[in-house]
């Protein structure tokens, strides 16, 4: 068995920054391990035609790492090598194996320390377990009657088959999230007839994106500059909190009037409009950022099918529509989305006494600081529940999870025992506070049901407040909320 001080599990920005947390603290004792068969995460593994960030990229990026961004918002392939030159440059790739997919993690009583079951790749032990999996890496596919019996090409968008020309073919793209939002437009002009099947629209916003020249791209390579965008820029971002949580009145006047008059300019028909029009508060839901999105949907190849004509099933020709319409298909592309609430860790987890995460889970996912669990030593949940941000970068948040995580490895070692865990008395006062914010948010309030909501109703995916606040909870060690053994 392969013996290691801390285990990770998964190699993309979170696995990352567990990785080059633990060199800065001189622990080179550590192994990454990725079920696929390259590393990266996310970014190498959504590679979806017109598939970018929505987060600006001086920000959305690895503190410690500044680039120098070719734009504003970066597209997947510049993600893509920034992830693979920050894991050239650390040595990463060295202390990773891949196509280690986990079956299962066990904590052993007697030996203080996990098991880590792998297809492919044997057994790993680990006094400290890191899972940086990621909320959006299991991707759902909703079981449509006759789903399998289409004879044409199907994905996901998380795995799309980049060997298949859908140039002039007859495509249908099922959802209208975030992904949609973007493989619409990149397509749309390209395939002869493509049918958009939207459950409820999203609230779109315009896409402030631009190009940097040589010269500004030289200057974002300049360490204090870098770090002098990333502030303006997130202070920019921060201010939006205060129409998701405190101030509904801001969403409306100033966002929701914002997108109104974004799809009055871009959409002139008036049928098209109202379908596309959402019912529900601004931010509800993921707020899209598109500047093309709705020209694309104009088109004259493009039909959208809202809830009226949705789909009654599926069979070997395509679609047939709640209408009683037959859509004949060559391509069926689902944008569906990912268990990122209930299914926060995708493989089973059995803590102390046999006690299975599943269990503990059984109501709705939760965490202390949405990483450590009772009854799970030594073991961190990165991304875990309620650390999603609807607002600024989720790498600010997952370096906030690094400082408490680095914190609590530090106390362990000084303590002189085997063990941290957080108590159950802390954890159940975490989450009752993280819960009675969350009331007063736009995600709780605001009408609608999204993928933020785990089945039991709860908002699992976001923190309810200003991610500064978060990071001011992770950064501030409580031992009395811990138990050492």
């Amino acid at each position: 068995m392969n013996s290691y001080k801390v285990v990770i599990i998964g190699s993309g920005f979170g696995g990352q920054c567990a990785a080059l947390r633990l060199l800065e603290q001189g622990i080179s004792d550590f192994r990454i391990l990725e079920r696929r068969s390259f590393m990266g995460g996310t970014w190498c593994q959504n590679s979806y035609p017109g598939a970018a960030v929505d987060v600006q990229s001086p920000l959305y990026s690895i503190s410690s790492e500044p680039y120098a961004w070719s734009q504003m918002f970066a597209e997947q392939a510049e993600l893509q090598r920034y992830t693979n030159e920050v894991i050239d440059k650390h040595g990463l790739r060295e202390r990773t194996t891949v196509t280690a997919n986990v079956r299962q993690v066990r904590w052993n009583d007697a030996s203080k320390r996990w098991i880590v079951e792998t297809d492919g790749a044997g057994d790993f032990e680990a006094q400290i377990l890191i899972n940086a999996s990621g909320p959006l890496s299991t991707p759902v596919i909703p079981n449509f009657p006759g789903r399998d019996t289409f004879q044409g090409t199907s994905f996901h968008t998380n795995a799309w088959d980049h060997s298949y020309d859908y140039r002039g073919k007859r495509v249908a793209i099922i959802g209208s999230g975030a992904s949609a939002a973007q493989v619409i437009p990149a397509i749309a002009s390209e395939v002869g007839a493509l049918h958009v099947f939207q459950r409820s629209p999203h609230w779109v916003l315009p896409r402030p994106d631009r190009k940097f020249s040589p010269f500004q791209r030289k200057l974002l390579s300049v360490k204090w500059l870098h770090k002098l965008l990333r502030l303006a820029i997130y202070w920019g971002l921060e201010t939006r909190v205060i129409g998701f949580k405190y101030s509904k009145t801001m969403l409306n006047l100033v966002a929701q009037r914002a997108a109104l008059k974004h799809i009055a300019k871009q959409v002139p028909d008036p049928v098209l409009r109202q379908k596309l029009t959402p019912d529900f508060t601004i931010g509800c839901k993921r707020i899209i950022l598109s500047s093309t999105l709705y020209p694309a949907l104009s088109r004259p190849n493009v039909s959208l099918h809202d809830r009226t004509d949705g789909i009654a099933e599926i069979n070997e020709r395509g679609i047939v529509t709640a209408s009683g319409a037959q859509l004949d298909l060559d391509l069926i592309v689902y944008s569906t989305g990912y268990d990122a609430t209930d299914g926060v860790i995708s493989y089973p987890v059995i803590g102390k006494n046999g006690v299975t995460l599943a269990k503990v889970w059984e109501e709705y996912p939760r965490a202390y600081l949405g990483t450590a669990i009772p009854g799970f030593p030594n073991l961190f949940v990165v991304t875990g529940p309620n650390t999603g941000i609807g607002h600024t970068s989720a790498i600010f948040v997952i370096e906030s999870q690094m400082n408490y995580i680095i914190d609590s490895l530090k106390r362990l070692q000084s303590s002189g025992k085997q063990s941290i865990e957080v108590s159950r008395e802390a954890e159940d006062d975490y989450t009752r506070m993280v819960h009675s914010e969350m009331e007063k948010t736009v995600w709780k309030a605001g009408g609608c049901k999204s993928w933020y909501q785990s089945k039991s109703g709860h908002v699992i995916a976001m923190f309810p407040g200003f991610s500064f606040t978060y990071r001011r909870l992770a950064s501030r060690f409580k031992p009395q909320h811990h138990v050492f053994a």
